[in-house]
C-alpha cells in the first residue's frame, strides 16, 4: 500500500493534511453501513491497481486510511516526525477516522474505488451518436439512453479552458442531436469544476487585451447559448465543489443533483468581476433576491444543504451512495418516451428563450468591460500573485 502515496512537497503538505483531515471526518460522521465482504474488499484492492489515471494525493490519502482502517482497526502507531510529511500525511489521514469499525471503513473503501473505477469507465465507452472523434478534456459516452459530458481535467479541478469551451459547445451539439433520452454533466475527481481557469487571462493575442476580451465575451455568449437552446432534457450531476461559471449555469440545467460534500461558490466580485449564466436574471427568480445577492454580490459560498433549500439543487445524495442512487434515477428516467420529454423541455423553455438571450447578451457585454478595467486586471494579478506564494 505504500506505493498508493507518492512523495508530497513540503509545500503542499499542510493543505493537504488539512483537506484529508476534512474528508476523514466527514466519513467519520456518515451513517454506518453494513460492511462489504472481504471478496469485495480484495476485488476493490485489485481495481485500484488498475487505475490509469492519477487520482491525486488527497483521494489517495483517503484510499491509504480507509485501507489501514479496514485491515488493521483504528490508528494505532506512533505520530512521525513533523519533519516526516509523507508518513505524517498518512498519520493525520488514518487517525482522523477515529473509531469507524473495520466492516464501515471496508465498505467505504470499496465504495471509494468504485467512484474512481466509474470516473474512468467513459474513456472505453462508446461515443455519442454523431460524433466522430474524442475530445481532448471531456469524457463523452452514451449508454442506456443518456449521454454523459463529464469534464476531464481532474488535475485542474476541471478548470475551463478556451480549447474546453469550445468543446463543450460541440459535445452539447452531438448531445442535442444524437439518439439519447437525457444529457447528463459531470465531473471526474474530488472536484465538479472550479470555473474558469485563470490562465485563460495570461494569453493575449496579437490584438492586445481588447481583442482578447472580445474574443472571449463571444466565446461565452456561445456557450450559455448552447445552455438555452439545449432542446432535451439536461440534468447536472455534481459530484464535488463547484465554482463561477459552473455554478451560475445551474439555472439552465432541469434538474441538478449534488452530493452533500459539494460547495457552491460564485467569487465574481473578488476577481472584479460580474455574473453570467443568465444567473442576474435566474438567480433572483430560483431563490429570491436576497439570497441570490449574497451569492452574486457578497461570494457567499452554499453548501449543498443549503443550496438545496434556496432550489438551486434539487435534491442531495449522501457521498457514500451518490453514485449508485444517483445513476439509478437516471437509468429510470432515460426509459420515459423521448418525444415526450423533448417537446415538454422545450414548451418550458420557449416561454423564456426570448429573455434569457437578453440576458445573455447583456451579461457577456458587461463582462467584457470588466475584463478591460484596471479593477479586474488588478484582482487577477494578485490571484496569481499570491498562488505563487503557496
Amino acid at each position: 500500500m505504500a506505493a498508493v502515496i507518492k512523495l508530497l512537497s513540503p509545500w503542499r503538505f499542510n493543505r493537504v493534511a488539512r483537506a484529508s483531515k476534512a474528508v476523514c471526518a466527514q466519513l467519520h460522521r456518515s451513517a454506518a453501513v453494513m460492511g462489504a465482504s472481504v471478496e469485495e474488499f480484495n476485488a476493490a484492492k485489485e481495481k485500484l491497481g488498475a487505475l490509469k489515471k492519477d487520482p491525486g494525493n488527497e483521494v489517495k490519502l483517503k484510499v491509504y486510511a480507509l485501507f489501514k482502517q479496514a485491515t488493521q482497526g483504528p490508528c494505532n502507531t506512533p505520530k512521525p516526525s513533523m519533519l516526516d510529511f509523507v508518513n505524517k500525511a498518512k498519520w493525520d489521514a488514518w487517525k482522523s477516522l477515529g473509531s469507524v469499525s473495520q466492516e464501515e471503513a471496508r465498505q467505504k473503501y470499496v465504495d471509494l474505488i468504485s467512484s474512481l473505477v466509474g470516473t474512468e469507465a467513459p474513456a472505453v465507452a462508446a461515443q455519442p451518436t454523431g460524433s466522430t472523434k474524442g475530445f481532448q478534456n471531456l469524457l463523452v459516452t452514451t449508454e442506456d439512453n443518456i449521454t454523459t459530458i463529464r469534464l476531464n481535467r481532474p488535475e485542474k479541478k476541471n478548470a475551463i479552458t478556451v480549447e474546453m469551451y469550445n468543446e463543450l459547445i460541440e459535445a452539447l451539439d452531438l448531445a442535442g442531436k444524437d439518439d439519447s433520452v437525457i444529457t447528463v454533466i459531470t465531473g471526474s475527481g474530488d472536484y465538479y469544476c472550479s470555473g474558469n481557469d485563470l490562465n485563460n487571462f495570461t494569453k493575449i493575442p496579437e490584438g492586445g487585451v481588447e481583442k482578447m476580451a472580445k474574443d472571449a465575451g463571444e466565446l461565452l455568449k456561445r456557450y450559455v447559448k448552447a445552455y438555452i437552446d439545449f432542446p432535451k432534457p439536461l440534468i447536472g450531476v455534481v459530484n464535488g465543489p463547484a465554482v463561477g461559471v459552473s455554478v451560475t449555469l445551474l439555472g439552465l440545467f432541469d434538474v441538478v443533483y449534488a452530493t452533500e460534500k459539494a460547495t457552491f461558490h460564485t467569487p465574481f466580485s473578488q476577481l472584479g468581476q460580474s455574473p453570467e449564466g443568465c444567473s442576474s436574471y435566474l438567480f433572483p427568480k430560483i431563490m429570491g433576491t436576497a439570497k441570490a445577492s449574497e451569492m452574486l454580490l457578497f461570494n457567499k459560498k452554499l453548501t449543498a444543504a443549503q443550496a438545496c433549500e434556496v432550489g438551486l439543487v434539487t435534491e442531495v445524495f449522501p457521498e457514500s451512495s451518490f453514485q449508485s442512487e444517483v445513476w439509478t434515477r437516471l437509468k429510470a428516467y432515460a426509459k420515459l418516451p423521448k418525444n415526450s420529454l423533448a417537446l415538454s423541455k422545450q414548451l418550458i423553455r420557449s416561454v423564456e428563450k426570448e429573455k434569457l438571450h437578453a440576458v445573455n447578451e447583456a451579461e457577456v457585454e458587461r463582462l467584457v468591460e470588466r475584463w478591460l478595467s484596471d479593477e479586474c486586471m488588478q484582482a487577477i494579478m494578485s490571484f496569481f500573485q499570491a498562488k505563487s506564494k503557496l
